[in-house]
């Protein structure tokens, strides 16, 4: 017996038989609403919280990461800002030990200048002259009454006389008193010259300290708010990482053009040197030893740039002495122009193979050689520079990738804060989701078997219609 002849409740009938299934399972879902009702509040409710604990320990993680973030920025501010701060001190000293050292030698030298301008201005200060003693009887003299002597107009002549040549004398005395006075004057220039440039120099040293002085206080206005840890600080810390991050990144950019150059100029004479048929792996082993030149050249820029203290990637080399770091720097540098000196023979090389593969191919070809020089010495000479260069301009690839390194930390915490953020917003939207998914359920639970529903509210309403009115009005 088939088991559709086993469903079938009225044989001769199919449709009155799926009608009395559809009523017994709606009667059965009747009976079991309120446990399934339980049910599918019980899943949706278990979801729901679920993805709320999930949201909660995301948010959590975000908020610990942030305030990681912000301290690992906080330090590497605090460090940049010191680092700022004790460049602008020395600069200081420098100036201070430069032109202030000498500051006793220069106040004794001002200190002579104005005596001696003092003396020669005391002596060129002029003295009126005393007036003359015979004055008052020349005064008597030309007060008596003449009466037509004589005696009187050749004395008051002669005294004429004697007073225009005293005059004369006075005038050119007082001349040459005036003329010596200015060839005082004269002298005392130079020392003023003296005076105004000593003080001009010294009027730009206290500018240029002053200048240094406002530049260290907002140095320390800036370190002190880093100190206090306020979001000021952290805000303008992460625009600067963020600033800092494209800018190395833009450079590393050109330096890895630059390192893709130098690969295709040493790439083809490597393979004379180690054989253009040998792989290592699927590479070509000319390949992988011009690779391995070029990082070499970069490993050793890295560490002349840590010998010289200018980057900070291996604190152990800032930490040697200075007779040592300063025979690394020869070392570097020493195995750096090597590299470049290699790297121009085999730009010269490089020339010289391909003069060779295009005879060759018109060799093959059957094709007479043209009248262009191949061999010019012009591209001779510029791969040959360009092979020099570059393995000191790798050098300082050092600078942005420590820039870029300290600024990517930063980046990637900023970006994983931004991610925590939004899965934690995306768990609470599922919770929020899950918990009317389960409302939905229920009222389409309740769908399915209306019927005995619609019933059970009319039998209901004939047994306490004052309650519902009540309840009504309540609600």
């Amino acid at each position: 017996m088939s088991l559709t002849k086993l469903l079938l409740i009225w044989p001769g009938s199919p449709v009155l038989s799926i009608l009395i299934w559809i009523v017994v399972m709606v009667v059965l879902l009747y009976l079991a609403r309120t446990p399934a009702h339980k049910a599918i509040h019980s899943l949706a409710r278990v979801i729901h919280n679920g993805f709320r604990l999930m949201a909660r320990s995301v948010m959590l993680a975000e908020q610990k990461l942030v305030q990681r973030n912000k301290e690992v920025l906080l330090n590497a501010g605090t460090e940049s800002v010191e680092r700022l701060i004790e460049r602008e001190f020395h600069r200081v000293d420098a100036v201070v030990k430069r032109d202030l050292s000498g500051y006793p030698t220069l106040h004794r030298a001002l200190s002579d200048h104005a005596t001696k301008i003092d003396e020669d201005y005391r002596e060129s200060s002029e003295t009126p002259p005393a007036p003359p003693a015979w004055v008052g009887a020349v005064e008597a003299v030309a007060n008596l009454p003449s009466q037509g002597d004589g005696t009187v107009a050749t004395i008051l002549t002669e005294i004429h006389k004697t007073t225009v040549s005293q005059y004369k004398t006075a005038m050119d005395e007082h001349r040459k008193s005036v003329a010596e006075r200015h060839n005082l004057l004269k002298k005392m220039m130079p020392y003023w010259r003296r005076m105004a440039q000593t003080l001009e120099q010294v009027g730009k040293t206290i500018t240029g300290l002053h200048e240094r002085a406002r530049v260290i206080d907002n140095r320390m206005t800036e370190y002190e708010e880093i100190r206090e840890q306020t979001d000021k600080a952290a805000r303008m810390l992460t625009a600067s990482s963020l600033t800092q991050f494209f800018i190395s990144g833009f450079v590393l950019c050109i330096a890895i053009g630059g390192a893709v150059i130098n690969f295709n100029l040493i790439a083809l004479p490597m393979s004379e040197m180690v054989g253009g048929g040998s792989y290592i792996g699927g590479f070509k082993t000319a390949n992988v030893a011009a690779l391995v030149i070029i990082l070499v050249e970069v490993a050793m820029g890295i560490y002349l740039m840590e010998s010289l203290r200018i980057t900070r990637l291996f604190p152990i080399i800032g930490q040697m002495d200075d007779k040592m770091r300063t025979r690394m720097i020869w070392i570097t540098f020493s195995i750096l122009s090597v590299l470049a000196c290699v790297e121009a023979a085999l730009a010269f090389m490089r020339d010289q193979i391909a003069a060779d593969m295009q005879a060759l191919r018109q060799s093959l070809a059957a094709v007479e050689a043209t009248g262009i020089a191949i061999n010019s010495w012009i591209p001779t000479v510029g791969q040959m520079v360009m092979g020099f260069v570059l393995p000191f301009a790798l050098t300082f690839v050092a600078i942005p990738l420590e820039s870029f390194i300290q600024s990517s930390r930063t980046v990637l915490g900023v970006i994983t804060t931004a991610i925590l953020r939004w899965l934690a917003f995306f768990l609470r939207l599922l919770g929020n989701v899950s918990h009317y998914c389960g409302e939905l359920l229920v009222n389409i639970y309740d769908l399915f078997i209306f019927p005995p529903l619609w019933v059970e509210n009319l039998i209901r309403d004939k047994k306490h219609p004052t309650e519902i009115i009540v309840e009504e009005e309540v609600s």
